[in-house]
């Protein structure tokens, strides 16, 4: 999409702090992070939320899903662990309307009412 943040990411037209990247995937910081360590993993393939994903695109997520577990691991966050969170929609939070996840860590992470 033209407007879209994360492609114009993905395309070297906006600039990013990058962490990983391959074929399917760009990882790069957060650029408002919540916790120590704040990267999100997107699709370089615009999709526009996890809600919006098809079947023809089940085997890109799956390889998304396979390789944020080596991200962590360069982010040194493999042996006291991480969250992976994706928000869908204004309700659910989403502010970019492209799939991404979010990968925190870096401290003890609580859930908060």
């Amino acid at each position: 999409m033209e407007d879209c943040i994360f492609c114009k990411i993905v395309s070297g037209e906006l600039p990013s702090d990058k962490v990983y990247e391959n074929d399917d995937l760009l990882a790069f910081q957060n650029i408002r992070p919540d916790t120590p360590i704040h990267v999100l993993v997107i699709p370089k393939q615009h999709i526009a939320s996890a809600h919006k994903i098809s079947d023809a695109e089940a085997s890109l997520i799956g390889r998304i899903h396979a390789t944020i577990p080596t991200i962590a691991a360069q982010l040194g966050l493999g042996e006291n662990g991480y969250r992976i969170v994706t928000n869908i929609g204004e309700h659910g939070q989403q502010t970019v309307p492209h799939l991404h996840y979010h990968i925190l860590g870096g401290r003890q992470l609580i859930w908060q009412h």
